[in-house]
């Protein structure tokens, strides 16, 4: 299905029910159902926003942490996100090639070298941002706009709340690897 005939699908609280089966929507499908319901399509919509960034959604939140946090080390930032170091120097080589980082030697130790986005990077971001925030609205369209503030609120406390520390990156990271190894 594609995303506009989802978005047409997208049902707003005011309108009437059309029919008894949508008056009452039955018992709860639970939290996991929801989650996943919701992750899969933020993810195809997500994927959608980013698709002229090379790599994609994982190339995007590289390019988000090398914006807004201290320049990182390649291999820091790998571990921080979660992505093998390999894949990592292919992405990194990947945005230097599209002037949107550059490696630098790290002042405090020059065995170092620190990944720093460029003006170009930062325009890229600052772009692509606006496409990924576009989709988190569309996603959340069903809901009237303070209760898209409050879900988004409510859902980042519970993910900091199950958090070992205050890193994000690491949260999201925890999240994808399988309790049991597999």
């Amino acid at each position: 299905m594609s995303m506009s005939t989802r978005r047409s699908t997208v049902r707003k609280p005011a309108e009437p029910a059309s029919s008894p089966e949508q008056a009452s929507p039955g018992p709860s499908l639970g939290l996991s159902w929801s989650l996943v319901a919701l992750l899969r399509e933020w993810s195809v919509r997500a994927e959608a926003a980013t698709d002229e960034l090379p790599h994609g959604m994982r190339g995007y939140q590289v390019l988000r942490v090398v914006v807004h946090d201290a320049p990182p080390t390649q291999a820091s930032l790998a571990a921080r996100l979660g992505i093998d170091r390999t894949v990592m120097t292919y992405l990194i080589d990947r945005y230097v090639e599209c002037g949107f980082v550059e490696r630098q030697q790290d002042p405090a130790d020059r065995r170092a070298r620190r990944i720093v986005a460029t003006a170009r990077g930062r325009e890229m971001l600052a772009d692509v941002d606006v496409r990924v925030a576009d989709a988190e609205e569309d996603l959340l369209a069903g809901l009237p706009p303070a209760d898209r503030v409050r879900f988004r609120d409510l859902l980042e406390r519970a993910a900091r709340g199950i958090s070992e520390d205050d890193d994000p990156c690491g949260v999201v990271a925890r999240a994808v690897t399988p309790v049991d190894g597999r």
